[in-house]
C-alpha cells in the first residue's frame, strides 16, 4: 500500500508563492490518482485539486483556479502543488490523498503580513 507524506508548507506573505510536494513510497503509485485538500481551523476538510495517474488531466475548486497548479512525476513518485498569489484565506493544513482512503500527515501553511 502506498504511503503520502507532504512537505514544503509554510509562512508566506500574501501574494507570496509556495510549492508543496507528496512524496509516495510503494510501487503502485502510478496506478492512483491523487488530490490535495486543505482543512481550515473550525472548518471541514476542502478537495482543491485532483490530477489523474498519468497527469494528463486536473481538476480545481473554483477559489484556486488560476492561482494553483497541480503536477505529478510518477518518476519520482511525487505529486506537487503549486501555489501562486496566496491570499490570507489559503491558510490551512494541507493533505494529499490517494482516493480520499490513503492520507498523509499534513502540511501546514500560513498566508499572513
Amino acid at each position: 500500500q502506498v504511503q503520502l507524506v507532504e512537505s514544503g508548507g509554510g509562512l508566506v506573505q500574501p501574494g507570496g508563492s509556495l510549492r508543496l510536494s507528496c512524496a509516495a513510497s510503494g510501487s503502485t503509485f502510478t496506478r492512483y490518482p491523487i488530490s490535495w485538500y486543505r482543512q481550515a481551523p473550525g472548518k471541514e476538510r476542502e478537495l482543491v485539486a485532483t490530477i489523474t495517474t498519468t497527469g494528463s488531466s486536473t481538476t480545481y475548486v473554483e477559489a484556486v483556479k488560476g492561482r494553483f497548479t497541480i503536477s505529478r512525476d510518477n518518476g519520482k513518485n511525487t505529486v506537487y502543488l503549486q501555489m501562486n498569489s496566496l491570499k490570507p484565506e489559503d491558510t490551512a493544513v494541507y493533505f494529499c490523498s490517494a482516493f480520499g482512503l490513503i492520507w498523509g500527515q499534513g502540511t501546514q501553511v500560513t498566508v499572513s503580513s
